[in-house]
């Protein structure tokens, strides 16, 4: 909770370009809970310090530029990027090879998943550049999808929980996984109307 109201704090008094800055050096590393800095910038919002829809949209452009720009790292300069000071505390070789085997064996998914990820964002986001495997539009859709899932969660959670920090507390250390439990919902409600359709489609051409 100290953090949480430690980066209110600082977003009160400088509004949306902390809160856009905070976001874009949570991308390209820094030991920062994105989660929480959204939260943050929701709870200013609902304290009446911003607009909330106008920080949902400060918010996916601090997280898509940071996210896009460590991924243009990696594709435009490769594993050398791994001897930079910045990535080299985040992003030690054994944590790039195991990175790396995931993306050669679930591609895309891995970019989508790891948007839900805290700690893993930024190395996932790396390897998907220096992996060729993915262009960058492909990659800014993937993990643009992702974000419209979660950074909206973030941002009206600490909205509507603004006056009562102890019950966002709650719904904070509970949020991640109440995402990929939507997450997981939603790709299964998709996969079964997908197989639904195919046996539908294979039984009319019998």
């Amino acid at each position: 909770m100290d953090f949480l109201q430690t980066l209110v704090s600082i977003f009160m008094q400088y509004g949306y370009f902390a809160v856009f800055g905070i976001l874009i050096l949570c991308g390209f590393g820094l030991p920062v809970p994105e989660d929480i800095s959204l939260t943050a910038g929701g709870v200013i919002s609902g304290l009446g310090y911003a607009n909330v829809h106008i920080m949902f949209l400060v918010g996916m452009a601090g997280v898509l530029l940071g996210d896009c720009f460590v991924f243009w790292l990696g594709s435009y300069y490769g594993e050398k990027a791994l001897t930079l000071p910045v990535l080299r505390t985040v992003l030690h070789p054994e944590r790039f090879d195991k990175v790396r085997e995931q993306f050669k064996k679930y591609g895309r998914w891995v970019v989508f998943f790891g948007r839900f990820m805290p700690g893993l964002r930024m190395p996932i986001f790396f390897t998907a550049g220096t992996s060729k495997q993915i262009t960058f539009l492909r990659f800014l859709f993937t993990d643009g999808f992702a974000a419209l899932i979660s950074v909206p969660i973030w941002v009206y959670l600490g909205y509507y929980g603004a006056h009562n920090f102890d019950e966002l507390m709650g719904w904070v250390r509970n949020g991640q996984t109440i995402i990929l439990g939507l997450v997981g919902l939603a790709i299964t409600v998709v996969l079964f109307y997908w197989w639904r359709r195919k046996h539908r489609e294979a039984r009319g051409q019998k």
